[in-house]
């Protein structure tokens, strides 16, 4: 990892790559504020903070995301945590000129064909990735900023079950840790993910147990194909 030379404020410290990051990454430079100090559905609470510590980036990772139906359920907090907070957070660091990293989801793109550049065209597929969406459209108004389209999983793979006929992108949050802070002095829009592979032969390196099922269309809002490219994320590191 590269040495961190500036402070950097991570939100959404309680998440599961938030932990992640708390815990493998120590550092006197890096602050992950609980929600009483930065609120980010507040302008004030985020101003407030971020004025009195001064950090040079922000990684912008508070917000909603699994169980993956929550979004379908309860648009409102959807819409509250994914867009209008993303959007404060853009308004305050814009404001006070500091860096923004914000993590969106390969499944912005529209999961049918695969292997999809930062600059194919994008169709989210279900509530969840507009809400990503969302949030990406104030961060590219937005000048000084990196957005990352992550395909990312917890270790060891969590199902039971995975798909053979479905590629993809999958990285262990511990990999994407180390990815991290090497793309951070980045700016635009970088696919993020590990190697093109079906989702079964990613869960089977790490669990053996793991059994094969084919995906079909009669299952709902589970992408067909969202493999990326990652030409651009190759050059870099």
């Amino acid at each position: 990892m590269n040495a961190i030379k500036h402070k950097i404020v991570i939100t959404g410290g309680s998440g599961r790559f938030g932990s992640i990051l708390k815990n493998n990454i120590k550092s006197k430079k890096i602050f992950f504020p609980k929600k009483k100090y930065l609120n980010i559905l507040s302008t004030n609470s985020i101003k407030k903070y971020l004025t009195k510590l001064k950090p040079k980036i922000l990684i912008h990772l508070a917000g909603l995301s699994r169980p993956m139906n929550i979004h379908e359920k309860q648009i409102c907090k959807s819409i509250e945590l994914n867009i209008i907070g993303t959007a404060n957070i853009v308004k305050v660091c814009s404001e006070l000129k500091i860096k923004l990293v914000y993590f969106s989801t390969n499944y912005v793109y529209p999961c049918k064909k695969g292997n999809y550049s930062e600059k194919s065209a994008l169709l989210p597929i279900n509530n969840y990735a507009w809400s990503k969406l969302g949030g990406e459209a104030s961060v590219q108004m937005y000048k000084n900023s990196l957005i990352l389209r992550a395909c990312m999983t917890e270790k060891p793979f969590l199902h039971k079950k995975a798909f053979a006929n479905v590629k993809s992108n999958f990285i262990f949050h511990e990999d994407m840790a180390k990815l991290l802070f090497k793309l951070i002095n980045q700016k635009g829009i970088i696919n993020v993910g590990g190697e093109t592979s079906t989702i079964y032969n990613f869960a089977k390196k790490n669990n053996s147990d793991v059994k094969k099922i084919l995906w079909n269309k009669k299952i709902i809002n589970f992408p067909q194909n969202p493999s990326m490219s990652l030409n651009k994320l190759n050059k870099i590191i």
